[in-house]
């Protein structure tokens, strides 16, 4: 790979020239050795201009592509595969051009010698925090080949889990748009019609009626003031998500919903659960498992739960007890814990809670696909039928009259 730079030596001269260098790390420390002092650095063949900026909000790795690279590495390292040939492959295999890149980067680092966990550190956005302490954990012991096994059993076990929690919310959304695209059809397109043939008769109309038409007229009069406003508005509270008190409220919320709510609750005891178990087996420290657990478990009430329970570790208490100072985590998971504390088998414990939880969401997920399907078929039958009815009911009436 190819560099231009522009340094100024010892004496203050300036100099400008090009090297080649694996990546620009190792070009930086070339030029140093030669007592250079870097000024600008970047590749020779690197294009400029407005074709070549990088839409980084198009730049994604899903967590089914980590999944996916998590089971080659288990396996091409299993197989006795270099690390260096492991990611060389990989990144001349994968289907993801985004994921390609980085794993190249990977093996770039790698030839400089850099350790792999390190060298995964420097792309967060593909790798967590948890992933690059999995592997370096791996990396001290000796065991990266069963450590790629750990991290492909669990993102496969999480991605399982979310998938269907996900995957049974689409029915219903797709339900509800359709919904709310009817409705706002016969408000904006039917409707005005039919209001002409009620006003033209002279009948009297009744006070139903007299509701759906003024929400109809409002509709067409105003509809896109309207739209603007739920746009703007929408835009609004998706900003104020990502900050930390709106991610917090939403957290709350999340909490705080009848049935949705224990939903959620399940799936965080049993990413707590799992997460815990799967470091703890790769030899991760309690204190430093707990700090992971609390960055990825996606909650920030439960975040400071768990940041909580590090500091009531780090002065002495047990993990069961520090994790019992809320109302948050069940009775029954702290007690387990307990025992698995007192026995020597915290590990085992925590990954039957987390099995245990798992299927526990998958039946609360089965169970609320099973009542909003109908409920929803019901209110947009209803709601339809209603609004006929409003219009239908008067027009009968002026025929029957006539």
């Amino acid at each position: 790979m190819l560099f231009n730079y522009q340094a100024v030596d010892q004496t203050g001269a300036p100099k400008t020239g090009s090297i080649d260098a694996v990546n620009v790390d190792i070009a930086i420390t070339s030029l140093q050795r030669r007592g250079l002092v870097i000024t600008s650095i970047n590749e020779a063949d690197k294009k400029t201009g407005l074709l070549s900026m990088n839409i980084t909000w198009l730049e994604r790795v899903s967590n089914k592509d980590v999944v996916i690279l998590s089971r080659q590495l288990a396996t091409l390292f299993e197989a006795q595969v270099s690390a260096l040939r492991v990611f060389r492959l990989l990144a001349g295999e994968s289907d993801n051009k985004v994921l390609g890149s980085k794993l190249t980067q990977i093996a770039d680092d790698l030839q400089a010698g850099t350790a792999i966990s390190a060298s995964l550190a420097k792309h967060p956005k593909v790798f967590s925090d948890f992933y690059v302490s999995m592997v370096k954990a791996g990396e001290e012991s000796g065991k990266l080949n069963e450590t790629f096994n750990y991290l492909a059993d669990y993102l496969d076990r999480t991605y399982e889990l979310v998938g269907k929690a996900k995957g049974a919310l689409i029915y219903p959304a797709f339900v509800i748009m359709t919904f709310i695209t009817v409705m706002i059809l016969m408000f904006t397109m039917v409707i005005p019609k039919i209001s002409t043939i009620l006003v033209d008769s002279g009948q009297e109309i009744p006070v139903y009626t007299k509701i759906v038409l003024g929400i109809s007229n409002f509709f067409v009069d105003y509809g896109f003031v309207l739209l603007g406003l739920v746009i703007i508005g929408g835009f609004i509270i998706f900003k104020y998500i990502q900050t930390a008190s709106g991610k917090e409220v939403f957290d709350r919320v999340k909490l705080s919903i009848p049935y949705i709510s224990n939903l959620f609750r399940k799936l965080y005891w049993s990413r707590l659960a799992d997460n815990m178990n799967t470091m703890l087996v790769a030899g991760i420290p309690m204190i430093r498992a707990l700090d992971l657990t609390s960055s990825v478990i996606n909650n920030s009430i439960y975040h400071k739960i768990l940041a909580d329970s590090v500091e009531a570790v780090k002065g002495g208490k047990a993990v069961s007890e520090a994790l019992s100072n809320n109302g948050e985590i069940p009775g029954i998971m702290i007690q387990m814990m307990k025992v698995g504390e007192e026995s020597g088998e915290l590990g085992n414990i925590l990954k039957t809670l987390a099995k245990f939880y798992a299927r526990e969401v998958t039946t609360a997920v089965d169970a609320l696909v099973d009542l909003i399907e109908p409920l929803m078929i019901v209110c947009l039958g209803g709601g339809v039928a209603v609004l006929l009815a409003s219009v239908l009911i008067p027009i009968y009436n002026v025929a029957s009259a006539q």
